[in-house]
């Protein structure tokens, strides 16, 4: 009988060099890799460079050298429109600035994945998915509202049920609960780590809260990483 083949990691990255432009800021990560269904969490001082790795592994920024493969696909060897309906369909990014559209209601913005790319459907089933998330997150009574009448804390929890609406195969979540009260930080936490588990997506977040390691399968160092180290235990 043959040995079971093991699963390919969802993000695996080698001997990665990243540089921006004119600046002196610069990235080198010689080996990662999150496996299937993975929890990881990332830790590191600000201005290191950690948002930088997630918008790297999504696409939205390429390397100089090196190779990224996310769910499957070799990011820095697609073109632009590839790299992009690739996030639509694959990716659930939750951005430390939110990224929501001010002139659109908060349900709207949670949908706007499914207003960029042909290969996503919205339905009676993607609206109600949209409206069990705001519920979930305590934001049900808000969907009819802009941006601008939220708090910090509710926009970020929009910004959560939309990485989470269309089932990706991998959440990447720049401070989460960054924004929150101890209350609503567990409520979003809980919310982000069961949907993750019930789609047997991969979730990998860059956090500042020490407080919330505890719940993630395994915890980064960034200096460590950076230097070709182990992951803290």
């Amino acid at each position: 009988m043959s040995a079971a083949v093991a699963p390919e990691p969802t993000i695996q990255i080698q001997e990665l060099r990243f540089r921006y432009r004119g600046g002196e800021f610069a990235l080198s990560i010689p080996e990662l890799r999150v496996e299937p269904r993975e929890r990881v969490a990332v830790i590191g001082p600000s201005g290191s460079g950690k948002t930088t790795l997630l918008h790297l592994v999504a696409g939205i920024a390429l390397p100089d050298a090196g190779r990224i493969r996310t769910a499957g696909a070799d990011v820095e060897s697609l073109d632009d429109g590839a790299r992009r309906a690739f996030r639509v369909r694959r990716v659930g990014l939750v951005f430390q600035e939110f990224e929501l559209l001010d002139y659109l209601s908060v349900l709207e913005n949670v949908l706007i994945p499914y207003r960029m790319h042909p290969a996503l459907r919205l339905d009676g089933e993607v609206r109600e998915r949209a409206h069990d998330l705001a519920a979930q997150v305590g934001i049900a009574d808000k969907l009819s509202r802009l941006p601008g009448a939220l708090s910090h804390g509710e926009r970020q929890r929009v910004a959560v049920c939309r990485a989470l609406v269309t089932h990706p195969d991998v959440v990447l979540a720049d401070e989460p609960t960054g924004n929150l009260d101890p209350a609503n930080r567990d409520r979003v936490l809980d919310i982000l780590l069961d949907c993750v588990s019930k789609t047997q997506a991969t979730l990998l977040t860059v956090t500042h809260d020490r407080s919330v390691l505890a719940r993630f399968d395994r915890v980064l160092d960034f200096a460590a990483l950076q230097a070709g180290g182990p992951s803290t235990p």
